[in-house]
């Protein structure tokens, strides 16, 4: 009996060995398993668990010495850039996992480059009123995503670029400045309510923006070929907007069209707008109430 107690006792503990090998193997091979699944989700998976942060070029510390005198306008636009940086941050959160491939391109990233080129480009006229117009500016507006995750969007943080006080800055995008075209003539307005090329309205619908030529004031000469040039772009803008509201039909949630379309419209069509007002206003009365003609509406 003596002698056979250990043998059984040998048994026992081989089995109960054997058992804690096998649980401990499956254990290895489902933390195996679980860490093959997180690599090979690779990017994608990170910006579906956490999308990242928006990182966008510095502008303070591009400026020249500001003027006394245009020291409130800087500092109020130089807030407005990172309050944007920050609603952008905050709309890439929101929006994990909606729209296509270039979605975070088109609702995103885009809008807030035409938001930033817009209010650099206040920027320097504030400057431009009593010292040398800072050029070059527009080269800072484009911003990237960060997918690690480290939130380097706040570039804009110096000189008074804590927070986005507005300037009336209504998503002005300015990214219509490089745009050429011909000119808005008076056809914007029925120019957004064409069908898209494609024919593809009929689902699609179409894009219907008020006219802005018909309500300008007497252009003085020196002005004529800058406002036509914006005109143009006007409509340009209007014909991109309905082919991609054609191209992207299905895509997003139901705020995808006024969020990537409509949205980057009205920033664009602000902006160009404002030039307008600014070119006529070099010789002659600068006019008011523009702005009110940048939203545009889908037609069905």
């Amino acid at each position: 009996m003596s002698r056979a107690l250990p043998k059984y006792n040998r048994r026992r503990v081989a089995v109960i060995g054997g058992a804690a090998a096998v649980v401990l193997s499956g254990a290895v091979i489902a933390g195996s398993a679980l860490a093959g699944e997180t690599s090979q989700g690779g990017t994608g998976a990170r910006t579906l668990a956490a999308p990242g942060t928006i990182s966008c070029p510095d502008v303070a510390s591009q400026l020249p010495t500001v003027p006394a005198s245009a020291q409130a306008e800087v500092e109020r636009n130089l807030a407005l850039l990172q309050t944007q940086i920050q609603e952008a941050n905050k709309r890439l959160t929101d929006t994990v996992g909606q729209g296509g491939p270039n979605f975070v391109d088109n609702a995103i990233l885009g809008p807030l480059e035409d938001k930033r080129v817009a209010t650099v480009n206040r920027i320097a006229t504030a400057i431009g009123r009593t010292a040398a117009r800072p050029t070059g500016l527009e080269a800072l507006a484009p911003c990237s995503l960060d997918a690690g995750g480290a939130d380097t969007g706040a570039g804009d943080t110096g000189a008074g670029d804590t927070g986005e006080a507005g300037a009336g800055d209504t998503g002005a995008g300015d990214t219509g400045a490089g745009d050429v075209g011909a000119g808005d003539s008076g056809a914007e307005g029925t120019g957004g309510t064409q069908q898209p090329a494609d024919g593809a309205g009929a689902t699609a619908g179409a894009i219907s923006c008020p006219d802005v030529a018909s309500q300008l004031p007497a252009v003085p000469a020196s002005a004529q070929a800058e406002v036509e040039r914006n005109l143009t772009l006007l409509q340009t803008q209007i014909q991109e907007a309905n082919k991609r509201l054609t191209d992207t039909v299905g895509q997003g949630g139901p705020n995808f069209v006024d969020n990537a379309i409509l949205g980057p419209l009205k920033d664009k069509r602000t902006s160009t707008i404002d030039r307008i007002a600014i070119a006529i206003g070099r010789t002659a009365e600068k006019p008011a109430g523009l702005d009110s003609l940048a939203a545009c509406t889908l037609t069905q």
